[in-house]
C-alpha cells in the first residue's frame, strides 16, 4: 500500500523503539518558547495505547512513533505502532462482538450514543484542548470541531431508531414482500488528521446506530484525540470489541491492507486522497467489500457581479481560512467576476490582514500552523508557480520562521490564471488565489474542469441563476450565498474522484446498512370459518 495511507498525509520517519512504555508522558506542559498548554480537567482522557476488545494495549513490538506539537515542533508523547497482527486481533474482536450487538434493539444503540453524546460535550474543553496540541488549530476552533462532531453522535442517536423497512405489492397472487435493513457487519474506518474528533464521529456514530462494529485507524499525526473519544465510547458503557482502535505511523499502509482485504470486514469508509481511496479501492476489491469514499477535493467559489460583495467576502472567508485552509471542502479556485473583481479583492484582503497568526493557545490567535513541514512547502510552491507566471501577491506569501517551521502567512493571490498549479491542484493551505471572468458559461466550464467534484460554492441574488449554476457544476455539495455547508443533516459527500457514498443525515446510515427482501408463499386464500 502506499505510503500516504491516510488523507492529505505521508509517512513521516518513525523513531523506533523497543520500550513497551511510553517514554515521554502525556501531561500539559509549558514550553520553554512560551507556548502554553492549558492543564486538562481529565487527565485520563490521554491516551497512549491502542484500544481492542475494550483494553488499552501496546504494540506487539514495542515499538512507538512521535506525536508532535505542529506550532512548535516539539515531541508531545509516544503511540504504540501497531502492525499487521494486532490488526487483526482488532478485527477478531469486533467479529466476536458482532454476533451479539447486532441484535440488541435500536433503543439500545440509541440510549447507549446519547450518553456518549452527553459525556463529549461535557468534556468539550479537554478534548479541543487536545485538538489544538497535536493538530494546531486555534483553540475556539477546536472547541467549534467537538461541538460539531458531537453533532453526528447525537444525530445518530436518533437516526438509530428510524432504520426501517417495507412490505411491497408482490405480483404473484398469495406472496407478501417484506423487506429489512440490517447491519453490513464488521467497519473498518480511516479517518484524517484535519478534523481528529470530526470526522471519526462522523463515521463511527451511523455504524453503532446501524448495529455494526468497528475497527477504526486513527490518525498518525493525531491520534490522541480518537483516543480520547474512545475512551468516553467505554465509559458510556459501549461493550468490548464493538469499537477498536488501532494506532500507526510508519505501518500505517500495512494497516490499511489489512483492513482492506481481511473478509472479515465487510465495508470500509475512508476520508482521504483520491490517489489512496483507488488503491484502496482496488484493494477491497478481492473481498467486494461495501465502500463509501470522500477523496480530495479543488472546491470552486464563484461570485457573479450582482451579489452582496460583503457578504460573499465573509463567506469566502470562512471557507478558504477555516483551519488555515485545511480542510476538504475549502475554497481552492476563488472566481470573481470582472466587474465586481477590484472591489471584492480590496475588501477580501483587507480582512485577511486582519488574521492573528500563532500557537493555538494564544489569545485572540485566528489561525495556527499547518500539520508540518511538507504543507507549508507545498503551500509555497502553488505561490511561487502562480507568481512566475504572472500572478500579484496581494498580502502574505511567505514562511514565518519567527513562529515555528509549520507557519506560512495567509495568502492573497490576484491574476490568477487556469493553467497554474492552484488551478489544478488542492492547496491544502491558507493561500486564496482570485481568478477574473467573465460571463457564467465561462466560469461553470472553468469549474468543472477538474477530475474531482466535493463541494462548490457561488453567491448570487438571480433566483433564476441560482437553479441554472446549482444544476451546471459537477459536485457533490453546494454552498449558495453561504461558505460554510459542513452539518449533520446535511448529505457529505462528493462525485466524480471525490468519491461516492455520503456522511450524516438520513442518508448516512444506509452506508452501514444492507438491504434484504423476504418472500412469503401461500399468504393469500379465502378468510376461514
Amino acid at each position: 500500500m502506499a505510503s500516504t495511507m491516510l488523507a492529505r498525509s505521508s509517512t513521516r520517519s518513525l523513531v523506533s523503539t523497543l520500550q513497551l512504555r511510553v517514554t515521554v508522558p502525556i501531561s500539559s506542559r509549558c514550553y520553554a518558547t512560551g507556548h502554553s498548554i492549558p492543564p486538562l480537567n481529565d487527565q485520563s482522557l490521554l491516551k497512549s495505547k491502542a484500544f481492542i476488545h475494550g483494553e488499552w494495549v501496546n504494540a506487539d513490538s514495542g515499538k512507538t512513533f512521535e506525536v508532535k506539537d505542529p506550532s512548535t515542533g516539539k515531541l508531545i508523547t509516544h503511540v504504540a505502532e501497531l502492525d499487521v497482527a494486532e490488526t487483526q486481533r482488532a478485527i477478531r474482536s469486533a467479529n466476536d462482538a458482532l454476533a451479539s450487538f447486532r441484535r440488541t434493539t435500536a433503543k439500545e444503540r440509541s440510549r447507549f450514543l446519547r450518553k456518549w453524546y452527553d459525556l463529549t460535550v461535557a468534556h468539550t474543553d479537554d478534548l479541543a484542548k487536545i485538538i489544538t496540541w497535536e493538530n494546531g488549530k486555534p483553540l475556539a476552533d477546536a472547541r467549534g470541531e467537538v461541538n460539531y462532531a458531537a453533532t453526528f453522535i447525537e444525530w445518530f442517536a436518533e437516526q438509530a431508531t428510524r432504520i426501517d423497512g417495507a412490505v411491497l405489492p408482490a405480483s404473484i397472487p398469495g406472496n407478501r414482500v417484506l423487506v429489512t435493513k440490517e447491519p453490513v457487519g464488521v467497519c473498518g474506518l480511516i479517518t484524517p488528521w484535519n478534523f481528529p474528533a470530526a470526522m471519526i464521529t462522523r463515521k463511527l456514530a451511523p455504524a453503532i446506530a446501524a448495529g455494526c462494529t468497528t475497527v477504526s485507524k486513527a490518525p498518525g499525526e493525531t491520534p490522541l484525540t480518537a483516543l480520547a473519544l474512545a475512551e468516553l465510547a467505554a465509559r458510556a458503557g459501549l461493550p468490548p470489541g464493538v469499537m477498536n482502535v488501532v494506532t500507526s505511523l510508519a505501518n500505517t499502509p500495512a494497516v490499511g491492507e489489512t483492513l482492506a482485504t481481511d473478509p472479515l470486514v465487510r465495508k470500509i469508509s475512508f476520508t482521504g486522497s483520491t490517489n489512496v481511496g483507488r488503491l484502496l479501492m482496488k484493494q477491497a476489491s478481492g473481498t467486494i467489500k461495501k465502500c463509501s469514499f470522500e477523496l480530495g477535493g479543488n472546491a470552486p467559489f464563484i461570485v457573479f457581479d450582482d451579489a452582496d460583495v460583503d457578504a460573499a467576502v465573509t463567506g469566502a472567508i470562512t471557507s478558504k481560512f477555516r483551519s488555515s485552509g485545511q480542510t476538504c471542502v475549502c475554497a481552492n479556485r476563488l472566481y470573481i467576476q470582472e466587474g465586481i473583481y477590484e472591489e471584492f479583492a480590496t475588501k477580501f484582503a483587507e480582512k485577511v490582514k486582519g488574521f492573528k497568526i500563532g500557537g493555538g493557545y494564544g489569545e485572540g490567535v485566528t489561525h495556527g500552523p499547518l500539520i508540518h513541514d511538507r504543507a507549508v512547502s507545498k503551500a509555497e510552491s502553488h505561490v511561487q508557480d502562480a507568481l512566475s507566471q504572472g500572478a500579484t501577491v496581494m498580502i502574505g506569501g511567505q514562511k514565518l520562521p519567527d513562529l515555528g517551521s509549520n507557519f506560512f502567512q495567509p495568502t492573497v493571490l490576484r491574476d490568477m490564471k487556469p493553467d497554474m498549479l492552484l488551478a489544478h491542484e488542492e492547496t491544502f493551505g491558507p493561500v486564496a488565489g482570485l481568478f477574473p471572468f467573465k460571463t457564467e458559461a465561462e466560469v461553470v466550464t472553468l469549474a468543472n474542469n477538474t477530475e474531482v467534484g466535493l463541494a462548490g460554492y457561488f453567491f448570487s441574488k438571480d433566483v433564476q441563476r441560482i437553479w441554472r449554476v446549482a444544476e451546471a457544476l459537477e459536485v457533490g455539495m453546494i454552498g449558495v450565498n453561504t461558505g460554510l455547508i459542513s452539518d449533520a443533516a446535511s448529505p457529505f459527500g462528493g462525485i466524480k474522484q471525490s468519491g461516492f457514498g455520503r456522511e450524516g443525515s438520513i442518508y448516512g446510515i444506509d452506508e452501514y446498512l444492507v438491504m434484504k427482501s423476504i418472500t412469503l408463499g401461500g399468504m393469500g386464500g379465502d378468510l376461514q370459518n
